[in-house]
């Protein structure tokens, strides 16, 4: 029986983002599930853009800092090293500030809904 070698890495290797673009790395995907590794300097979502996703995401923010707006909330959320966030499926939200002056590091875990 053939085994699939183990896999490993380094979530602060090459932090490098290209032309000013976030840069997004999956690190495990299965059927429903996706594990991704993102690295920010500076960049924000558009202006008056949302992100509205089908899936849940939790997030962590491993590095760095952010500022995160949940539609229907007053204030950004203020997320430094060790804050981590549950956005329930359609739960709309934007990034209003990522630091420029560091790479901002994120590990996030997208979940599918499953049909019941």
């Amino acid at each position: 029986m053939k085994h699939t070698p183990p896999a490993s890495g380094d979530l602060f290797a090459d932090l490098t983002t290209t032309l000013g673009e976030e840069r997004f790395d999956t690190l495990l995907q299965r059927s429903n599930t996706r594990l991704v590794r993102i690295v920010s300097g500076g960049q924000t979502t558009p202006e008056n853009d949302w992100y509205d996703q089908d899936d849940d995401e939790w997030f962590v923010v491993l590095r760095g800092a952010a500022r995160v707006r949940i539609e229907g909330e007053a204030a950004a959320r203020e997320l430094g090293p060790g804050a981590w966030l549950l956005l329930p499926a359609h739960c709309r939200h934007r990034v209003d500030w990522t630091d420029p002056s560091t790479p901002t590091v994120w590990l996030a875990l997208h979940v599918g809904r499953s049909s019941s």
